[in-house]
């Protein structure tokens, strides 16, 4: 049991050496200074010929400049990592037009605090791949995020087609829920509920206290088609 349990740590840490490995090339292949000049020359060629595509270009780099800069970081402020979640939204909602209904509920002031990266996208995305993509009619989406002190809470849902009872967890929410385990232990408390035509993720989570982070106005969209 002693030999297993190790080689599979070591079969894991080369999994995780060979996944920084793959970042890293791919780093070096795509210079930063490179595509985000290019995305900006783009956006400027568009913004008066094409607005919408401008509007996605702009989410579209500010998507790749957090995945690059600070998807490594231990930790990000609140506020970015739910403007990531925002801008991926509106950049998939792009490709159902008016069929998509989308809420996006948001504090305006994160107070300074900090969460692990890249730990809520996810969850969004499954949204959209186990949700949304798979109706033909009304798709929808919700998402509330409220601040109670240092208490992070995330409810989100989505319309999904009827299955006949229960319905899969995805690769990507089995790593999260991994990730909250060593994170955040004893900190979270997290519940999925997978109804016949409808998925529901509560998340509750103890976030870290950082600088004060300067109020903005409540965001606030919600787009009824």
């Amino acid at each position: 049991m002693k030999h297993l349990y190790a080689k599979e740590q070591r079969n894991l840490q080369l999994q995780k050496e060979a996944g920084e490995a793959q970042l890293q090339l791919l780093k070096a292949q795509v210079h930063p200074h490179f595509l985000f000049n290019t995305l900006n020359n783009i956006y400027a060629q568009t913004q008066t010929t094409a607005p919408e595509a401008a509007s996605m270009l702009l989410r579209l780099s500010d998507l790749l400049r957090f995945m690059l800069y600070d998807g490594n970081k231990p930790l990000v402020p609140l506020d970015r990592e739910l403007k990531l979640l925002q801008d991926y939204m509106h950049l998939e909602q792009q490709r159902y037009g008016n069929k998509l209904e989308l809420s996006i509920d948001l504090p305006g002031d994160t107070r300074g605090l900090q969460i692990a990266p890249l730990l809520l996208l996810p969850y969004v995305e499954n949204c959209f791949k186990h949700g949304a993509s798979q109706l033909l009619d009304q798709p929808w989406i919700s998402l509330q995020v409220r601040l109670d002190g240092n208490w992070m809470k995330l409810k989100l849902l989505n319309a999904c087609v009827a299955r006949g009872g229960g319905r899969r967890e995805g690769i990507g929410m089995s790593n999260v829920a991994r990730r909250l385990q060593l994170l955040y232990p004893d900190r979270h408390q997290l519940t999925i509920t997978a109804g016949e035509e409808v998925f529901i993720v509560n998340l509750k989570l103890e976030l870290e206290p950082g600088a004060p982070a300067p109020a903005r106005n409540r965001i606030s969209t919600a787009h009824h088609e």
